[in-house]
């Protein structure tokens, strides 16, 4: 399974809504995204990396995987904090981004069941950063205008070298 890297036109659209009772397909794509993140050393993989529109993150944190179909983040903290993120469709770099530093993430499993996901630290940025990829934003467009030319010109070189 491919993953897309920037600047594929389809890294930047909305994904839509999964709705698991009647996707036969939805087990199998969620296994070859967790194989593709796995294999690429990623923590999280939304579905429009792969090239496919449907709202469907996978992420692994603290060896356990998860896949939330149609994930919402309903509350964040007040607190957030600044890290570094990569992101395996901007391969090579790493950029600042700020978060919140909890969230709760509500969505549906792969079995259409209700999920609740109270997440803080690190689980709290992959689903934060998973999720903006599926309303078509990438860590570049977090950045400020000046900060994205620095790490577009980055990102340029590391895909060169």
């Amino acid at each position: 399974m491919e993953i897309l890297i920037h600047p594929n036109p389809v890294l930047k659209d909305t994904a839509v809504p999964v709705d698991p009772a009647h996707d036969p397909d939805l087990r199998g794509l969620v296994k070859r995204m967790a194989e593709a993140m796995y294999a690429h050393d990623g923590v999280g993989l939304a579905a429009p990396q792969v090239g496919i529109q449907k709202r469907v993150i996978v992420f692994d944190v603290d060896d356990a995987l998860y896949a939330v179909c149609n994930p919402v983040i309903t509350e964040r903290s007040a607190q957030t904090v600044v890290d570094d993120e990569g992101c395996l469709s901007v391969p090579g770099i790493t950029v600042p981004v700020e978060r919140s530093v909890s969230i709760v993430c509500e969505g549906l499993s792969v079995d259409g069941k209700r999920v609740v996901l109270e997440a803080s630290d690190l689980m709290a940025r992959v689903i934060q950063h998973e999720s903006d990829h599926l309303d078509g934003v990438l860590i570049l467009d977090r950045l400020s205008p000046e900060d994205r030319k620095v790490a577009i010109r980055a990102y340029n070189e590391a895909l060169s070298a």
